[in-house]
């Protein structure tokens, strides 16, 4: 049985399950919705606790599968907590999941809880994870993207009885709040917190969130190319910022904005020798957020500007590798933050946006 993480609580409400699998890659929101199936099952009477968390390859399931048939002197009813942080349980950890999954089905004495990282295809089409499937609830938690973070912060300020100003100055108060904690869902529910703390309840204006709200945003490079290719020049800026900061390798962000590049000019190629553009891009294995970016840029980007591009790729790859190139920087961010503004400049036009860099490549 498959759950969004928005239809958690009514669930919650209609009675409990023997066993939850939660899987993504945002560490609060795995947080809450497991706190949430935790309190329910309090409530419901399982009042004892094991966690077990599997690393390397010599994990003892044996412990695990003996914690679901051993009950406390104390307590009439556990939950058993099971953490596999890579994702991965191993050929023994696939044989003992599926036992588990199994001696869960008309269990009511133990609540089994299995929480993994975000998962792809090919996992979640194994026998262990059917298994959990099949004889559980799983709930995917995906992460809050960039666009529907400042209503996300809006809701949890909410919760605490806060709210920015009407109009204009709260869709920048929230924008800002926005910028700030972009890619941390963690720092971003504590620095909502800290507002709770500072200020009363009621409305905040921009001046009071700014002198508040630190800038502990992450950033993704995959979040990069996305930012760059829907032509968000500003948000391109803070985050080629970020990653220099982090320290991030400039060979992997010039991996990213080239990969990018590259497969735009195959695709035009594509379309020129006659094929249509979805077909074009699926064999070019572009699809999801990014498939519907390409849409948007590739009809009116020429083969000139495509060829460009990818020369200025080329110039730069060298340039991250030590080499001097003339007419461009001879740092490798400074090189990067060209290259990028370069491209972005390109899909901001395409889009319809206006654009005032003037990039040379």
């Amino acid at each position: 049985m498959q759950l969004a993480a928005s239809q958690l609580q009514n669930h919650l409400q209609r009675g409990l399950k023997s066993l939850y699998t939660l899987y993504g890659d945002e560490p609060l929101l795995i947080q809450e919705a497991a706190d949430a199936i935790r309190a329910s099952a309090r409530v419901a009477g399982f009042s004892e606790r094991t966690s077990h968390t599997v690393a390397g390859a010599h994990f003892d399931w044996s412990e695990v599968l003996a914690a679901g048939g051993s009950l406390s002197l104390f307590a009439d009813k556990q939950m058993v907590e099971i953490r596999i942080p890579s994702g991965k349980p191993g050929k023994d950890g696939s044989v003992a999941i599926q036992q588990l999954a199994q001696q869960s089905q008309g269990n009511d004495t133990t609540l089994t809880i299995v929480m993994l990282p975000r998962l792809d295809k090919q996992t979640r089409t194994g026998a262990w994870f059917g298994a959990l499937e099949n004889c559980g609830v799983t709930l995917a938690v995906e992460p809050v993207e960039r666009a529907a973070l400042p209503q996300w912060l809006a809701q949890r300020m909410a919760l605490q009885d806060q709210r920015v100003k009407g109009g204009v100055e709260g869709q920048r108060t929230l924008q800002f709040f926005a910028d700030r904690v972009e890619g941390n869902l963690l720092a971003a529910d504590q620095e909502i917190q800290k507002l709770a703390l500072l200020f009363p309840p009621g409305e905040l204006g921009f001046e009071q969130v700014e002198s508040a709200v630190l800038n502990v945003a992450r950033y993704d490079v995959f979040k990069l190319s996305e930012a760059v290719l829907a032509g968000q020049t500003a948000r391109v800026q803070r985050m080629l910022d970020g990653l220099q900061a982090e320290g991030v390798a400039e060979v992997l962000v010039h991996y990213t904005l080239s990969e990018d590049i590259r497969a735009l000019k195959r695709v035009k190629d594509s379309m020129a020798a006659g094929r249509p553009l979805p077909m074009a891009l699926r064999e070019q294995r572009v699809w999801g957020n990014k498939e519907r970016l390409y849409e948007r840029v590739l009809p009116k980007l020429s083969h000139e500007v495509a060829a460009e591009l990818l020369l200025a790729a080329h110039q730069v790859d060298g340039i991250v590798k030590g080499l001097k190139v003339p007419g461009w920087p001879t740092s490798g961010w400074q090189a990067l933050h060209r290259l990028a503004m370069l491209l972005c400049s390109h899909c901001a036009a395409n889009r319809g946006l206006a654009t005032h860099e003037k990039m040379a490549p």
